[in-house]
């Protein structure tokens, strides 16, 4: 078997543009793989001709093999662009390897370590948008977990002590409104500087039990991230602004993280995956995947949870109601809170690519934060 084409396909799904990857193979068995919105999108398409012309004639099951000859054919570290296009043809190597051998990924993996896959969904808002936001995605699709961001008030134009009040009192009102067992994280979205405050938002909500506090901090510092975990009576999570098992490597050996969240369309694919939760596991850390991509992306997550024995749990977007809901055959939808395993071969869904073709890019970006006095914030 050889690959013969990669052919990349971008749109507007959801709520950003989306580039899509399809590797095509002398036999007629084909794959998918999504690559992560870094930007700018329309990178996708030259990066993976590029790519193409490194892997011609490959036979596609050699996975290791070709994830490798890239990574040294890049010659320089390939970046936030270069990885995710990797990552996308990744998945569809993936794709063919599991459909060529009639079975699932996960089984590819070593076999399946749980039976299904848990999941959570964002419901952000003020206190009484949140309770209504989670209570009917409990209702319809029994989701028991959820994130949300912590700012109830600006926090580029307010003091920090009352942001942190505000964020205490807002978790009070979810817990009073929710019931026992439900998990409720919180995402400052890196937007803290200075660490000690991301120590005082932590401490807010601390008495109210978080699932946990994902990423106050940029992730260059790692000393920063040892010190606040150290700090800390809530569990840390990050993960999604750094890439392949080497970037994991340093913060786990910092013991940097209570959580690892790496981006399965951004750190290098399914294969970098595995060997990021084999790092994890030896350092005891758990993995929930950083997932706000579509259901192309969660249908590898699927795969690599199903087998991986630290995984925690996945984030997770509904694509019902979205451009996602005509362009994917049969994505995985919730039952009970839990995506279900499948037997189907590959990674269980597939794209109808003539919607796919149709689907038009519309321009869209990252805007930085603007602080009172003119000065732009993290995003």
């Amino acid at each position: 078997m050889k690959i013969t084409a990669i052919k990349t396909y971008a749109g507007t799904f959801g709520n950003r543009s989306r580039g899509l990857v399809k590797v095509e193979t002398d036999e007629g068995l084909y794959g998918w793989g999504e690559a992560y919105s870094v930007g700018p999108d329309r990178s996708v398409e030259p990066i993976a001709d590029y790519i193409f012309e490194m892997i011609k004639g490959e036979d596609p099951r050699r996975i290791e093999y070709i994830m490798l000859k890239l990574f040294q054919q890049f010659r320089f570290p390939p970046g936030g662009t270069g990885l995710a296009v990797m990552s996308a043809v990744d998945h569809a190597l993936w794709d063919i390897s599991g459909k060529a051998a009639g079975l699932p990924v996960y089984m590819l993996l070593g076999g399946t370590v749980r039976d299904r896959v848990r999941v959570y969904h964002s419901a952000g808002g003020r206190a009484e948008d949140f309770l209504e936001r989670a209570h009917a995605l409990h209702e319809a699709w029994g989701f028991t977990a959820f994130k949300t961001s912590p700012y109830q008030v600006d926090i580029e134009a307010v003091r920090w002590g009352r942001v942190c009040d505000a964020a205490a009192r807002f978790f009070e009102d979810v817990r009073n409104g929710t019931p026992d067992d439900w998990e409720i994280a919180f995402d400052p979205h890196a937007r803290i500087f200075e660490p000690v405050r991301a120590l005082q938002l932590a401490n807010a909500l601390a008495p109210y039990d978080p699932y946990f506090y994902e990423e106050p901090l940029r992730p260059e510092h790692l000393p920063a991230w040892s010190r606040l975990r150290a700090q800390m009576q809530v569990p840390l999570a990050t993960g999604e602004s750094l890439y392949t098992r080497f970037e994991f490597l340093e913060l786990m050996a910092a013991q940097g993280a209570d959580i690892i969240q790496p981006d399965i369309c951004v750190c290098g694919g399914l294969l970098e995956m595995r060997k990021i939760a084999a790092i994890a596991e030896a350092h005891y850390v758990t993995i929930a995947p950083h997932n706000p991509m579509g259901p192309v992306a969660t249908a590898v997550n699927v795969q690599f949870a199903a087998a991986t024995p630290n995984f925690k749990i996945l984030e997770y977007g509904l694509p019902v109601g979205t451009e996602w809901e005509q362009c994917i055959i049969d994505p995985y939808l919730p039952v009970d809170g839990y995506l279900q395993l499948r037997n189907t071969p590959g990674l269980g869904i597939d794209v109808d690519e003539e919607v796919v073709k149709d689907n038009e890019v519309v321009h869209w970006q990252r805007t930085c934060y603007v602080r009172p006095d003119g000065s732009t914030g993290y995003i």
